[in-house]
């Protein structure tokens, strides 16, 4: 993909839909592009975190193994970005995530993200606020799910 492709996908992506053409072009450069073959994992739970993912094509699914097998939480589709509090936090992952089709991510790190902060601190506190929500969200959806991997 051109660096003019990654631009169109990361300025789709709900959370850096306010980024400047600047901005965004600083993301794209310093993103990388990754494959999947369906069924390979791209982290685990617990995992130690420090990107963000937008997948391009295909689809992740997001996950927790439990006694009685694996649970799928949630399908990540074209457009849309996961392990975004990594972006902004040493974190570990709160979920798996495996690759239910062949497919095609970009991987943002850590210190780009901080760079670009950095570099345009007035994004930061719209970024903040966003990722927050986003975070309370699935922390909810987590737990309203989690009675099903209590098995007894």
């Amino acid at each position: 993909m051109s660096l003019e492709d990654d631009i169109r996908i990361i300025s789709g992506v709900s959370l850096f839909e306010e980024l400047s053409s600047e901005q965004l072009r600083l993301l794209a450069f310093g993103a990388e592009s990754k494959s999947l073959a369906e069924g390979t994992d791209l982290y685990r739970d617990g995992d130690s975190a420090d990107c963000g993912y937008i997948v391009v094509s295909g689809a992740i699914d997001l996950f927790r193994d439990s006694q009685n097998g694996r649970r799928v939480l949630k399908r990540v589709e074209p457009g849309m970005i996961l392990g975004e509090l990594a972006l902004i936090t040493e974190t570990t992952r709160l979920t798996g995530a495996v690759a239910a089709e062949d497919t095609k991510l970009l991987r943002i790190n850590r210190s780009l993200f901080k760079r670009m902060l950095e570099e345009y601190p007035e994004s930061a506190a719209y970024l903040h606020a966003k990722l927050s929500k986003q975070l309370r969200a699935l922390l909810r959806s987590i737990g309203e799910l989690d009675v099903h991997f209590n098995d007894s």
